[in-house]
Formats: C-alpha cells, sequence, structure tokens
C-alpha cells in the first residue's frame, strides 16, 4: 500500500484501494544534454494543477466522479542513473501488482525506460505509442547508453520490431531515422496516420509516453530541448485523448516540462492541461 502525498494534483486526492490510476512523479534530470531542470516539474506540475478546473469541457467529465491516487514523488539519488531508473521500476512493479495504472510524471524522458521495464516484466507482448519531438533512438550519446536521447532504443531492446509507434517526430540524426525504418512505425512531425494506428492497437496492451516537446516551443517553451516546427495544443489533446479512450494502456508517463525556463508559468499549466484530459480519458 502506498501513502498519499500531502500535495496531490488537483483532483487525486482518492484513496488508494479505490483508484485505478496512481500518480508519482519521477523528478529526474541527470542525463539532460542540453538544458536541466525537469527534476523540478513534479511539484510544480502539482502545485500549478489548482489552476485548473476539475471539470473537462472538451470531454463533458469531471475528475470529481472518478478516484485517482497521488502517491508523491520518488526520492531519486540523483547521481546514479541505474538505482534511479530501479526506483522507478519498484514504483510501477507496487502499482501493476495491485491491478492498477502506473501514471508517472518526469522528469527527463530517461524515467519512461524504468516504467517500461515494470510493464514489460507483468505483460510479455506490450506495445509503445511516443509522442514527442525527438526519435530518441541512438544507441548512446556520446557513449552513454543511459541517455534521455536513447531512451527508445532502450525500449526498443525490450519490446522488439514493430511494436513502437513514434508521432511528432522532428529532430535526430540521420542514423535514428534509418533506424526507425527497420524497427519502428514512425511518422514525422505531425499526427497524420495516428487513427490507424489506434485501431491497429486495439486489444493489445499499451504503454504511452508524451514529450511535450512535441508542443511547438511557441505553445510550450518550457522544455530541455526545445525544438521549432512542433504542433498544437488542441491537436497533442485530441491525439491523448484518443489514445487513452480508445487502447487498452497499462501504463503512461507525461515527461520533459523544465519550469526554470517558463517563468511565465505557461508551459507548466499546458502540461497540467494535458495531464488532466488524460486522466479523464483513461477513466
Amino acid at each position: 500500500m502506498l501513502n498519499k502525498n500531502v500535495q496531490t494534483f488537483i483532483g487525486c486526492d482518492g484513496e488508494y484501494g479505490d483508484s485505478k490510476i496512481v500518480l508519482f512523479g519521477a523528478g529526474f534530470d541527470g542525463t539532460t544534454s542540453f538544458r536541466a531542470g525537469t527534476r523540478f516539474a513534479p511539484a510544480a506540475i502539482r502545485n500549478d494543477s489548482f489552476g485548473l478546473e476539475t471539470y473537462s469541457p472538451y470531454q463533458d467529465k469531471d475528475m470529481t466522479d472518478y478516484s485517482y491516487f497521488d502517491s508523491g514523488d520518488l526520492e531519486l539519488p540523483l547521481g546514479n542513473t541505474e538505482r534511479v531508473l530501479e526506483d522507478i521500476e519498484k514504483r510501477a512493479d507496487i502499482i501493476l501488482r495491485d491491478g492498477k495504472l502506473p501514471f508517472m510524471i518526469g522528469g527527463e524522458h530517461l524515467v519512461t525506460l524504468g516504467a517500461v521495464r515494470a510493464a514489460a516484466k507483468k505483460y510479455s507482448d506490450i506495445h509503445i505509442l511516443h509522442f514527442d519531438a525527438h526519435a530518441d533512438l541512438r544507441e548512446d550519446y556520446l557513449g552513454e547508453k543511459l541517455s534521455h536521447a536513447c531512451v527508445l532504443r532502450r525500449c526498443w531492446e525490450l519490446v522488439g520490431d514493430g511494436r513502437i509507434f513514434q508521432f511528432g517526430i522532428r529532430s535526430g540524426d540521420r542514423e535514428e531515422f534509418v533506424f526507425a525504418k527497420e524497427h519502428t512505425f514512425m511518422q514525422k512531425f505531425d499526427f497524420s496516420g495516428l487513427e490507424n494506428a489506434v485501431s491497429s492497437l486495439r486489444g493489445k496492451k499499451v504503454y504511452l509516453t508524451v514529450d511535450l516537446d512535441v508542443l511547438d516551443p511557441s505553445i510550450f517553451p518550457g522544455t530541455g530541448t526545445p525544438e521549432a516546427g512542433g504542433v498544437t495544443f488542441d491537436s497533442l489533446r485530441e491525439a491523448v485523448t484518443l489514445a487513452c479512450s480508445e487502447l487498452d494502456i497499462i501504463g503512461c508517463d507525461v515527461n520533459e516540462l523544465s519550469p526554470p525556463y517558463d517563468q511565465s508559468g505557461v508551459s507548466t499549466a499546458v502540461a497540467c492541461k494535458v495531464i488532466r484530459e488524460m486522466l479523464l480519458a483513461l477513466s
């Protein structure tokens, strides 16, 4: 049994036993390759979530009609990347063991690997749906295999060919795009073809990972590696709502908010709204 966090994401103050979805924060940025600061995202998201309503006019659903549990942030050993991943895996293990859905708030994108490791242990045939500006398919980054630039490559090693579906990708080195042609489904630049992908994934166990830098930096400047040419908020909202409402999502995360790079708080507000829409669509 996990303990409830003192400060929760808005509407996520339910009891553990009553909740299908369990939130936890993984504030880690130890492999960030450009601008650090994502370690502060989970706390900022919880705090600023109270600027939202629990009701979504997009879905005509209210969080108060469901029970969500917020187990708080992991206390991560920031200087030891493998131990960080182990701690994330252990938290996701507990949630999955109890028949619940782990919803992780990052943190840099490498945190996804810990949660996917846990999901891959429980489910033998998981698929990954990945929204991002970056391919994250490098074999290594400056010789380091555990990097946010390599996270989907490490996930591919767990799930194999044809089980990773990537959307919004607009950045990466040449080798990553060559690798994707042979091993993943990649839709560059936007969400074209997402409905077909969702249709093909129905009935399968799916892990959804959302790197918020898939958004254009004019909408979401508060991130470590901003990449011009991204999608709109409504496009991302529609994509996560479709995936979360139509697929058997067995775990998910939202990552790569770096609050220090947007003192206006707008990027954090965007992150909060994406999380609210995902929670409601999963309910």
